[in-house]
């Protein structure tokens, strides 16, 4: 019985002292939100549909789930030119809203995990988006 409880209690010290990436994630989607709510909600509406032909949908989005790497630009430089959203055509431009890598990052976990979009778990970091350069 001492073990049992010498185990159970092992686990709990080691699940609190070591997050995990699951616990990183949810703490990263939940500043990701604060973000999205900030900056991107009068645009992309509040469950990310966007207003079709001028604002792209970011809830179930090809253009975003495929690549990522299309959100974090957009997000880190803004956007003008057209581009392609589930088949629709859009023109118009994004202004960059000025954020820190780490925003960036979660307000990109945040998208890639509402609204019937899914990253399967895989979460974007600071570096991942600190990477990312813009196009001359």
């Amino acid at each position: 019985m001492k073990l049992i409880v010498l185990l159970l209690s092992g686990i709990v010290f080691c699940s609190a002292v070591f997050p995990t990436q699951d616990d990183e994630l949810a703490k990263s989607i939940e500043r990701g939100k604060m973000v999205y709510s900030e900056n991107c909600i009068s645009c992309h509406m509040g469950t990310g549909e966007g207003v079709t032909a001028t604002f792209p949908p970011l809830a179930k989005s090809d253009y975003f789930m495929e690549n990522p790497e299309n959100g974090i630009k957009a997000v880190k430089f803004g956007l003008m030119g057209k581009i392609k959203v589930n088949g629709v055509e859009y023109d118009n431009m994004m202004p960059s809203p000025g954020l820190g890598n780490d925003e960036i990052a979660d307000v990109m976990n945040y998208i890639m995990n509402s609204w019937g979009n899914s990253s399967e778990k895989k979460m974007i970091t600071e570096k991942m988006v600190e990477a990312v350069e813009e196009k001359k």
